[in-house]
């Protein structure tokens, strides 16, 4: 026994073209959201705050080896660098690399501009400048352009600047032959 009579209009979507109200599906059952991939370790963002030099390349997007990670294995390419946990391996890129404190490569380290204010053992070349924070340190040796070394920093090992590239070879007055 019906308690309502049902109305229906003809514009309604939901009817059927005998003026039968179509039949109510079956709510879906309830699907959790698939959660979204885990993050990946590496990842690229652009700069929002203002380059740490003049460089050409303090435009590029950066690459960022999060705190509390370790990764191993190989980075190439053109881009910015920063790394603020462990990495192993080898880093090559046009670009800066910025180890910040705390942070620690284990490798050969080579890019336009190098920022240590974490530690690096393994050797840097850089065409252009590296820089040690106060908390900087290197265990290895250093190719460099220019070499800026603030008081509190650390080194032990050999260590070249001011040369361009070629100039060391036809020196009279090399590192190697002292």
């Amino acid at each position: 026994m019906a308690l309502f009579t049902q109305q229906t209009r003809k514009d309604d979507p939901f009817v059927r073209p005998e003026g039968k109200p179509e039949p109510a599906a079956e709510p879906e059952p309830f699907a959790a959201p698939v959660p979204p991939p885990a993050p990946i370790t590496l990842r690229s963002v652009e700069r929002s705050a203002p380059p740490t030099s003049s460089s050409p390349t303090a435009r590029l997007s950066e690459s960022v080896v999060a705190a509390g990670l370790t990764i191993e294995g190989k980075i190439e390419g053109a881009g910015n660098v920063r790394v603020a946990g462990r990495f192993k391996g080898n880093v090559s890129v046009k670009g800066e690399v910025t180890i910040e404190p705390g942070a620690s490569i284990d490798g050969e380290v080579k890019a336009e501009t190098v920022f240590v204010a974490g530690e690096v053992r393994g050797q840097i070349v850089s065409s252009s400048l590296i820089e040690f924070k106060e908390s900087g340190t290197l265990v290895g040796d250093l190719k460099a352009g220019s070499l800026t070394v603030v008081a509190g920093s650390k080194m032990r090992g050999r260590v070249e600047f001011g040369w361009k590239d070629g100039e060391l070879d036809s020196a009279d007055g090399s590192l190697d032959s002292r």
